[in-house]
């Protein structure tokens, strides 16, 4: 989202920005890791239209491809687990999760062998 005005720097490692009105539920200031620096380039506008915040100021990242497949050995068992895609174009993040539960939120990334990509 952005790119939004720096204000003022709170401390070393926080950023005071001048958010729009339509985020005016979500406060101002952010740690500097949740920062990017801005290079000019208008194709990376997201307009905050598109971006749902939840009145608990949560949102919920999606899934959009299921990349790997593995079994995980536990002492008495054996848990099926996806590695999963998470998260927009923008901002992408891989995490290892137990199929089962994903299978059952988001049927829709299993519904072919093709959409699973071994690694």
């Amino acid at each position: 989202m952005g790119p939004y005005k720096i204000i003022q720097r709170i401390c070393q490692v926080a950023y005071e920005l001048q958010l729009p009105q339509e985020l005016s539920m979500v406060h101002p200031v952010f740690h500097v890791l949740m920062l990017q620096k801005y290079i000019c380039d208008p194709s990376h506008i997201t307009l905050t239209k598109d971006v749902q915040v939840m009145e608990e100021l949560t949102y919920e990242e999606v899934p959009t491809a299921i990349l790997d497949q593995q079994v995980k050995k536990l002492r008495d068992k054996e848990l099926p687990t996806v590695k999963v895609l998470w998260g927009s174009p923008q901002v992408e993040e891989i995490t290892w999760e137990a199929e089962e539960t994903m299978q059952s939120k988001y049927p829709h990334l299993f519904e072919s062998k093709d959409n699973v990509h071994r690694c």
